[in-house]
């Protein structure tokens, strides 16, 4: 089946964003974000994904002033391949802290859901169609119309959330925000687009400099 035409826009044109902000927290305490050493880290086992996805959000942070590095450069790709115990996370911590790092933005797919979309039928019609008698005629036969259809597509609700690592445990969240990305089909275009909600969203709080 086709993909519906507005899918479509949304994937491939700024103008129609595939990442839709829902909601976001902010420390009210950290009045400036400074960290000395950012890591990002994308929590995915889709090496492509998670590469693409660190480059161009550590571009954007270095681009504002912030010492950003992506999670290869300080742990183990497969760290985040399975589930880790508190004690794991604890001593990659203190790993990070001995590294010179001083906060954390990670990234995760914290649900995805199917929905599916329901095009009515609509009629198409030439150019001055209603200028000759044979194009008016045919105007409400199947030949010029296209019937109802419904087409299948993903929602994926995507977090970003930054923490101070040196901080106390209970004030260690700087910053939270959630997105939608709608069918995502091309990664490179999709990661580009959501990076760029997530640096919008920062700059409107107050946390990273605009350019």
């Amino acid at each position: 089946m086709k993909k519906i035409a507005c899918i479509l826009t949304i994937l491939m044109t700024t103008a129609c964003s595939s990442t839709r902000f829902v909601d976001s927290w902010r420390n009210e305490e950290v009045e400036i974000f400074s960290p000395q050493k950012l890591l990002i880290i994308g929590m995915t086992d889709n090496l492509t994904a998670r590469k693409i996805f660190e480059e161009k959000l550590k571009e954007e942070f270095m681009s504002r002033g912030i010492n950003a590095y992506e999670s290869s450069v300080a742990i183990d790709q497969s760290f985040t391949a399975v589930k880790r115990s508190e004690e794991e996370i604890e001593t990659l911590k203190e790993e990070l802290l001995q590294k010179g790092f001083d906060a954390v933005a990670i990234t995760a797919i914290i649900g995805v859901d199917d929905k599916t979309m329901h095009r009515g039928g609509y009629y198409t019609f030439g150019y001055n169609w209603w200028y000759r008698f044979g194009p008016y005629f045919y105007r409400f036969q199947d030949i010029y119309y296209t019937p109802d259809y419904y087409e299948d597509y993903k929602v994926f609700h995507i977090e970003t959330s930054i923490y101070n690592i040196k901080d106390d445990k209970d004030k260690s969240l700087v910053w939270v925000g959630t997105f939608d990305i709608i069918d995502p089909v091309n990664i490179t275009l999709s990661v580009n687009d959501y990076v760029i909600r997530i640096i919008e969203q920062l700059e409107r709080e107050a946390l990273v400099k605009r350019l």
